[in-house]
């Protein structure tokens, strides 16, 4: 209980409690919106639907793939948080407000570097706001608006290259049978074989991961 009042020294312990509980309601929320693991998340949910495996991998599998490679890109940023927010928070040296701050900064500066510029002065023209003259004095809200926009946009442009060689295998196995005249068969049922031995051949797990880390800036 002292280290909550060390947080939140102007407010009751129970109130203290209550605050803590409110922003952390919000964590989800801010991983989804403003870190990498929007980006990732989709990408692997369209290879597995791609693939046609249905439910393998497990979406708890693909959700913790998700969070340790946003742990990786995010690597610098989490570290700036780590020691300048929460230990000091967890110190009592600084308060929350500080330590929401300070996360923001290093989350912003990831945000900028993969945000669009024309994203941002939409949302700007959208809100009847002037563009800001630099960086620093963009807000909040169109940032993350602005990066939400473009993780998704991203992530459905490779989602779509990923879909590309499995449609062709598709499309492949669909001819095949309709030549041999086997049209009650299921070309989905015949092809998935053929595509999970392509994509273990080209390690294919590899190559997603990879180039999903190496796509942000």
């Amino acid at each position: 209980m002292d280290s909550l009042t060390n947080l939140l020294p102007d407010l009751e312990p129970s109130l203290q409690i209550v605050a803590l509980l409110f922003v952390l309601s919000f964590l989800p929320m801010m991983i989804v919106t403003m870190t990498p693991f929007l980006r990732i998340i989709l990408v692997l949910s369209l290879m597995r639907q791609a693939l046609g495996t249905q439910n393998s991998p497990p979406t708890l599998v693909l959700v913790g793939l998700s969070i340790v490679l946003t742990g990786y890109v995010l690597g610098p940023e989490l570290k700036v948080i780590n020691d300048k927010a929460l230990i000091p928070l967890s110190n009592g040296q600084i308060i929350l407000p500080k330590a929401l701050d300070i996360t923001y900064g290093a989350l912003s500066g990831h945000m900028m570097r993969n945000a669009e510029i024309k994203d941002i002065k939409f949302f700007y023209q959208l809100s009847r706001q002037p563009f800001p003259k630099t960086s620093e004095d963009i807000q909040a809200r169109e940032l993350v608006t602005a990066y939400l926009l473009g993780e998704l946009r991203k992530a459905f442009q490779i989602g779509f290259l990923v879909f590309i060689p499995f449609l062709v295998i598709d499309l492949i196995v669909a001819n095949i049978l309709l030549a041999l005249g086997m049209i009650m068969l299921s070309p989905t049922i015949v092809s998935l074989p053929f595509k999970i031995m392509i994509f273990v051949a080209i390690d294919g797990w590899d190559l997603i991961v990879k180039g999903l880390a190496q796509s942000f800036n």
